[in-house]
């Protein structure tokens, strides 16, 4: 079986493209050769990680132009550009163009195989950068789905106090998604460390204390080996409690020292360790009122509401509910290995109609069951509007030309304004069918 083509080679001439696919085969980088950029376009997809070699005389399409035209779909592919009848302004216009790299015929094979090797680092490096910012950009979306108000506010509120070293207090009713907002502020951050999560309502206190602080060998009956607690666990990273407001007051002043010092000591032991963690809090209950109340620390309190994010219930931002419905269904149909239903305005109309005391969560399993057919499609599936899927994509549509005519047709500032990826951007224009040139300036 052939190896995948890490690199393509445009070249009208026979002999030079069969030169030099079989230099980069030798050197190791599969290559595969076309006769003219139309029908290299063609068989470029859209997640190509390798680089593009091309004359720059060619029939039909130049070299050029195809430099042109790849970085419209990515602007990141390496292109490099060879021909005999360049000149060092050709080069420069070249460079400035975009192109990665230009080299004159005749060249050597090693030569050859040096620059498309950089490409090929080059382009691995640009990858790997981009799947982590998507990453980011995914663990910022799941839960904070919608363009309501309150949501877009917390998408703000991510992107400007994720990156700082604030601990976070953050307040929503059960099911609104506070782990995974948690998430978010811990992808946002950049740090390296692990982020570390645990229920404060969930271990009884004698375990509690051993879970988050950690123990000597020795230190209770039972305690035959040192543990690392979670706090430890969490160095260089993020760590999250939530339901704060079960947490017993002796824990609390425990916990109160980590924040203050930033030093824990495991149980039997008075060494204390340094510790470098964000700490997330969350809780159904106003802290606020409890501590009035003397039910939960004062001092706590006011150290861990250093920042406060609240979300909203979801009875709040109902305008997001297609939004949700629609991704849930996706998520579902992929995860019961099922192909999902259609639902139509009237189930629409019951999911809005609901007040959600479970919110998002809540949804998310309402709409599993709809997907596994535990629960019948309302009538009138195709009426009304339409299936929620064309309906969101309708949306969808709306949103993202709105993007691209406020860009110029400039995909890459779309995406930004969208706050998507540019690679997720490109494919659902590609999937809804949008023709990009059309919102160019002067189109």
């Amino acid at each position: 079986m052939d190896a995948i083509p890490r690199v393509l080679v445009i070249e009208d001439d026979p002999a030079v493209r069969l030169g030099v696919v079989q230099a980069l085969d030798l050197a190791g980088m599969p290559a595969r050769g076309f006769g003219d950029a139309e029908s290299a376009l063609g068989g470029l997809d859209a997640g190509f990680g390798g680089v593009v070699v091309s004359d720059v005389r060619l029939p039909g399409m130049d070299g050029l132009s195809l430099l042109a035209a790849l970085r419209e779909r990515d602007p990141e592919i390496p292109v490099i550009l060879i021909t005999g009848h360049g000149g060092v302004t050709m080069a420069v216009q070249a460079i400035r163009d975009g192109a990665y790299d230009f080299i004159e015929k005749p060249f050597t094979s090693d030569r050859l195989a040096d620059v498309v090797r950089r490409g090929l680092e080059h382009r691995r490096l640009v990858l790997e950068n981009r799947r982590l910012k998507e990453q980011v950009l995914e663990a910022k979306s799941v839960f904070l789905l919608g363009d309501s108000p309150p949501v877009q506010h917390l998408r703000r509120m991510v992107a400007a106090i994720g990156p700082t070293e604030a601990d976070v207090l953050i307040y929503g009713e059960t099911g609104t998604g506070k782990e995974v907002l948690a998430r978010a502020l811990h992808a946002a951050s950049g740090r390296s460390g692990e982020f570390v999560a645990i229920n404060c309502a969930a271990l009884p206190e004698s375990v509690f204390e051993s879970e988050i602080f950690g123990h000597e060998a020795g230190a209770f009956t039972g305690a035959l080996k040192r543990r690392i607690g979670k706090i430890e666990h969490a160095r260089g990273g993020t760590l999250f409690l939530d339901e704060i407001e079960n947490m017993s007051p002796q824990l609390q002043v425990k916990l109160l020292r980590v924040l203050q010092e930033r030093v824990v000591e495991r149980l039997g032991s008075n060494q204390p360790i340094a510790v470098d963690c964000r700490i997330v809090a969350a809780s159904k209950a106003d802290l606020k009122a409890l501590s009035d109340a003397g039910e939960f620390r004062a001092d706590l309190y006011y150290r861990l509401n250093v920042v406060c994010l609240e979300l909203p219930p979801l009875r709040e931002r109902k305008s997001d509910i297609p939004i949700l419905a629609a991704h849930f269904l996706r998520q579902a149909a992929e995860r019961y290995h099922v192909s999902p239903p259609a639902p139509g305005q009237v189930q629409l109309d019951q999911w809005l109609g609901q007040d959600w005391p479970g919110n998002v969560r809540e949804l998310r399993n309402a709409v599993d069951r709809f997907c596994l057919g535990v629960i019948a499609a309302a009538p009138g599936g195709s009426e009304g509007g339409g299936a929620l899927t064309d309906r969101v994509d309708r949306y969808e549509r709306q949103l993202i030309e709105a993007a691209l005519r406020a860009s110029g047709g400039v995909v890459s500032s779309a995406a930004e304004a969208l706050q998507i990826p540019r690679k997720t951007l490109h494919d659902r224009i590609t999937r809804l069918g949008i023709p990009v040139e059309a919102f160019r300036d002067g189109a």
